[in-house]
């Protein structure tokens, strides 16, 4: 795949964005619509499942963390590895695909849309796609009674920021990718155990202060997932010795922080792939 290469491409450039961003981001809505009861279901299903599997079974010997009922402390959690998983993928495997097998890059960039546009609206579309993804989940556990606190609405925001988040974190392995089987890697090495360790099912307070701190430092479920628990539950938990407040502080800071560096960082490490 080629296209305006130049000299200097292999220079770090901040990525030149234009209105056409959100052609390729209607391209991947549109897909999407034409399945969305495909895409629907799976969202629809899991968290009942979870509930059902962790809140109505573990929670017979786990009642409550923190004056929190357990079904509805991981209710936030299963909000967040929604968005994890929303983004990460749609920008993995998903992106690949219509990278490599579907050459849909290489039709888009034929028209004047280039490189960084391309990757631009597929980071964009990996963000929604969590943010609808998660939105189901957030209605299926508010009928379960679940959400207490008008701040719930908070979470489409935290849903888009959070899977703009992941969905960059995905983008920057697709850049290194060989071949599609290289997802392994990620998925079993950072994804699942952030899905384990995220303080999604399991509390990270009881834990030393120092794996506290590192799931802080390089988890970035843990932080979605505090934005997540404040915002259903209105409730946040005192972490690597941080009062509550500085919890929510950090976690909105290191989401903005991060997703900003990894935006910029996976448009670079796309283009230099895609244009040699």
């Amino acid at each position: 795949m080629k296209k305006r290469a130049n000299s200097s491409q292999s220079d770090f450039q901040l990525p030149k964005l234009t209105y056409r961003v959100w052609a390729v981001w209607r391209r991947n809505f549109d897909v999407f619509m034409k399945t969305w009861h495909v895409n629907f279901l799976p969202s629809f299903i899991e968290p009942i499942l979870y509930l059902l599997a962790f809140g109505f079974g573990l929670g017979t010997f786990v009642t409550e963390i923190d004056g929190i009922p357990y079904m509805q402390w991981i209710a936030p959690g299963l909000v967040a590895i929604t968005i994890m998983y929303g983004g990460f993928f749609e920008c993995t495997y998903g992106s690949f695909v219509r990278m490599y097998f579907q050459r849909t890059f290489d039709a888009i960039i034929a028209t004047p849309i280039n490189v960084e546009e391309v990757i631009a609206g597929e980071l964009l579309w990996g963000a929604t796609r969590a943010t609808l993804t998660s939105s189901i989940v957030l209605a299926v556990i508010a009928a379960f009674g679940l959400v207490s606190t008008p701040w719930f609405l908070a979470m489409l925001p935290i849903a888009f920021f959070g899977g703009l988040l992941f969905a960059a974190l995905g983008m920057c392995f697709t850049a290194l990718a060989p071949n599609i089987d290289f997802f392994n890697y990620p998925t079993f090495l950072l994804i699942t155990p952030m899905f384990l360790i995220g303080n999604t099912f399991i509390p990270l307070a009881p834990l030393p202060n120092l794996l506290q701190t590192i799931a802080l430092a390089v988890l970035p479920l843990t932080h979605v997932t505090n934005l997540s628990r404040v915002s259903i539950v209105g409730k946040i938990q005192t972490l690597a010795g941080l009062e509550p407040e500085w919890v929510l502080f950090l976690a909105a800071f290191w989401v903005a922080l991060v997703t900003t560096i990894l935006f910029i960082l996976s448009i670079f490490l796309m283009k230099r792939k895609l244009i040699k």
